[in-house]
């Protein structure tokens, strides 16, 4: 009996946290839409003028903000289970790198136009192969976590270098877009751009129904299969859509660091390993992070934007020193 009720416990306090930070993240929606140099009133805009700066700028922005805070940071937690690594990230490993990658090149070394969709299945593709060879480094024994953080840090290595290859041959003015773009940003986001929320949210809402796969995965992969999981094909199954979410990520708001490790890590620590609990958990803080980072981003200068990459780096550096110093610790 008390073992029932420690577990029910568990469980209520998972379910408190999901209702009081869903409320949250509505609230810093409606804060974040109504913020700025005008001050809008979200369900009464006062005015044409106040519509169309809602319509066209602040609603899409907030949503690109939303979608690509809650892919990352579930795509962390995945990581963190499938490479047993408590620091993996897609900025850290280098996948969001490797999506980087197959954008620049598609712009500067493929001569044609790329539309929103043309571009994500660019970036999945480059995310999808630095995560294979993550993968594939993971698998074999040997491999340290520093030293599987070692390779992936190399992968962004690699993938900065072509990216500067890119600065050297572009004008001024490419030059500048793609710097904001590298940083991070959503500032540009378009209603034509957020077409990609339609391969973005199925995916994500599939991939935060694995926690119950990636909970049993956790005791290993014989006793996984002796529970009757798949184990195989829940792994390529979760390697394609955190390659898809992150590749879609890139896409729409260019390469945003820490979401991913932050977040996840931090909700273990303060409520457990749950992931049936934690990965719509990390989804939505995720979205509160990152529209948050974005509404500081254009309040914080009265003049320009900060890169939304900029911010989280500012934030997530220090917390990941300090796991990183943790770990060595531990």
């Amino acid at each position: 009996m008390l073992l029932n009720e420690l577990l029910y416990q568990q469980q209520q306090r998972w379910r408190i946290w999901i209702i009081v930070s869903s409320m949250v993240l509505i609230g810093i929606c409606l804060l974040a839409i109504a913020i700025g140099e005008v001050w809008i009133v979200p369900w009464a805009p006062d005015g044409a003028l106040q519509q169309q700066l809602l319509l066209q700028l602040r609603i899409p922005r907030v949503l690109a903000a939303l979608i690509v805070g809650a892919a990352l940071a579930s795509s962390g937690a995945v990581l963190q289970v499938l490479l047993g690594n408590p620091l993996a990230e897609p900025g850290v490993l280098g996948i969001s790198g490797g999506a980087s990658l197959a954008v620049v090149s598609l712009l500067f070394f493929v001569p044609i136009v790329p539309t929103p969709v043309i571009t994500m299945f660019a970036a999945m593709a480059g995310a999808l192969l630095f995560t294979l060879i993550l993968v594939g480094f993971s698998r074999r024994q040997r491999v340290s976590m520093s030293r599987l953080l070692l390779i992936g840090v190399a992968l962004g290595i690699l993938s900065g270098a072509v990216v500067t290859w890119a600065f050297y041959f572009s004008d001024d003015l490419s030059m500048r877009q793609l710097m904001y773009w590298l940083m991070g940003s959503v500032g540009g986001v378009n209603w034509e751009q957020l077409s990609l929320l339609f391969f973005i949210v199925p995916v994500l809402v599939v991939l935060c129904m694995q926690g119950k796969s990636l909970d049993v995965m956790m005791l290993g992969d014989v006793a996984a299969r002796q529970l009757g999981v798949d184990v195989r094909r829940i792994r390529w199954l979760l390697i394609l859509m955190v390659s898809l979410l992150v590749g879609c990520s890139v896409a729409l708001a260019g390469v945003i660091g820490f979401v991913g490790l932050v977040v996840p890590h931090l909700l273990r620590l303060q409520l457990g390993t749950e992931n049936r609990y934690l990965l719509p958990l990390s989804a939505i803080c995720g979205g509160i992070l990152l529209v948050l980072a974005d509404t500081l981003s254009r309040v914080l200068l009265t003049d320009a934007d900060l890169p939304i990459g900029v911010v989280t780096t500012s934030l997530g550096a220090p917390v990941f020193i300090w796991m990183l110093m943790r770990s060595q610790l531990d």
